[in-house]
């Protein structure tokens, strides 16, 4: 499913997943420093330009045609938009620093592999919303 609708998303714009793996030995590491880790590795992928938007259940959440409006704008105003979904503690402060914009897909919990689908999925929805194609019903 997530594969599919990543497809489906280059047929309007340049998409790719990039996951991060995840830390090894983290037994003797505190919640702090598991962030921390994590943060230094999502950093280290990103440029000095990109668009940086935290998925985090303190972010904005938006209607799907809000998505879709909120991204035709940064598709103009942003060179790389790029969504990061936090490890299991959250973010680090310096992720958060880092970061443009906080949104929420929900006030509820899921998995990093659901967060992916249901992100995917709605980039996706957006993309049809954007175009005026009939995949969203309102």
């Amino acid at each position: 499913m997530l594969d599919d609708y990543a497809q489906r998303i280059t047929h309007y714009m340049p998409f790719a997943i990039t996951v991060i793996p995840e830390l090894k030995n983290t037994k003797n590491l505190s919640e702090e420093q598991q962030k921390q880790r994590e943060g230094q590795l999502i950093l280290g992928h990103l440029q000095s330009s990109d668009y940086l938007v935290l998925l985090d259940e303190h972010g904005k959440e938006l209607r799907s045609i809000e998505l879709a409006e909120w991204l035709t704008t940064k598709q103009i105003t942003a060179r790389r938009l790029v969504f990061v979904i936090g490890g299991p503690y959250g973010f680090s402060q310096d992720v958060y620093q880092r970061a443009n914009e906080q949104l929420s897909l929900s006030r509820l919990t899921f998995s990093h592999q659901m967060v992916r689908a249901i992100l995917t999925e709605q980039i996706y929805r957006a993309c049809t919303i954007i175009k005026g194609e009939p995949y969203h019903h309102e």
